[in-house]
């Protein structure tokens, strides 16, 4: 048996170091391509030593924010998904079962419609905070239920208030052709035209998240097995619940907020990652950690390479992607189970 477990360990460490290549790979490819080609030794000449030319320029204050970017999006939207996944149970969760991505949206359009920002750098607030709200009142509205903040709860009345706040967006776009002009470029999803200051607004709920996330990885394995065994097993399971509710909410609304509601990441980067290491939460959060934004940033690359001088926005490009991937990890699943 502890034979087995380490040839385990060895394979899913495998598995991680290739998915820290991947993203390796798609972080200097990100630098690398777009409308101007660059080669590998002038992104580092511009990343180590800029003299101002042009290929300093293009890294620096294009192809560096929507990098780093892509990093903290891709990881707290992959993230996201195995808590909401296994929060309520729901192989088919994703970042927006909680209303939390409704709740950025409808901050987003408040701050258009009401407070007139113009800017991205103005709506990440906006957006955090309305996610923020969604999630409290989400897990506000289940606790006070007989069951508690049980799984099927949490999904209930975060799809109800998903809807219900979908309904205000909308109404709201309707009214105000100005509050819709600008809105439609952030709901399509992308990393385009986001600086170095999106992406400090937003690191520190990404890590904070991250590090709930870690934290309660051990226990989301125990609540897997239902609530009573989680509790023979020493396990609060409120205490679980809410962590893992946090970590969600803080990560989805640090993502939705910089970057749009981009589809497919929170939900199909776990599916493969528990396809390559198996259902411990431990294993399948680090992957996801890593799979998550090299998927954002291909995407991302994809869009600037098809539509040249122009291009794609990467949410638009990951359901391109995800949908396929998406159903050949349902089909693989299938044909193991059959």
């Amino acid at each position: 048996m502890p034979r087995t477990r380490r040839r385990g360990t060895r394979r899913r460490l495998t598995i991680v170091a290739a998915a820290a290549l991947l993203l390796g790979l798609a972080v200097l490819a990100s630098f690398a391509l777009g409308s101007k080609p660059l080669a590998p030794g002038q992104v580092w000449h511009a990343l180590v030593a800029p003299d101002g030319g042009e290929a300093s320029i293009i890294v620096r204050q294009l192809r560096l924010p929507r990098t780093v970017l892509g990093l903290a999006v891709g990881a707290a939207l992959a993230v996201a998904g195995v808590l909401m996944q296994a929060l309520t149970r729901n192989p088919l969760a994703d970042p927006r079962i909680l209303g939390v991505s409704a709740g950025a949206s409808l901050g987003v359009v408040l701050a258009i419609a009401v407070l007139g920002v113009g800017t991205l750098a103005g709506y990440v607030w906006f957006g955090i905070a309305g996610a923020l709200l969604a999630g409290l009142l989400v897990f506000g509205i289940a606790n006070r239920t007989r069951d508690g903040a049980s799984p099927v709860t949490l999904a209930l009345v975060g799809a109800a208030l998903d809807a219900s706040i979908g309904a205000v967006v909308a109404g709201l776009l309707t009214a105000d052709a100005r509050t819709f002009e600008e809105y439609r470029f952030w709901v399509v999803g992308g990393l385009a035209g986001r600086d170095t200051g999106v992406a400090a607004q937003v690191l520190p709920f990404v890590v904070a998240g991250l590090l709930l996330a870690a934290i309660a990885a051990r226990g989301l394995d125990a609540l897997a097995l239902g609530d009573d065994v989680a509790r023979g097993l020493g396990h609060r399971v409120g205490l679980v619940r809410l962590a893992g509710g946090a970590a969600a909410v803080l990560l989805t609304g640090a993502g939705v907020a910089a970057a749009g509601p981009i589809a497919f990441v929170g939900l199909a980067v776990p599916h493969l990652a528990r396809a390559l290491v198996g259902a411990d939460h431990r294993w399948t959060l680090a992957v996801s950690a890593l799979l998550g934004p090299a998927l954002l940033l291909v995407a991302d690359i994809v869009g600037r390479l098809i539509a040249p001088p122009g291009e794609v926005q990467a949410g638009i490009v990951t359901a391109l992607i995800g949908a396929p991937l998406l159903v050949v990890l349902v089909r693989r699943a299938r044909v193991v189970t059959a």
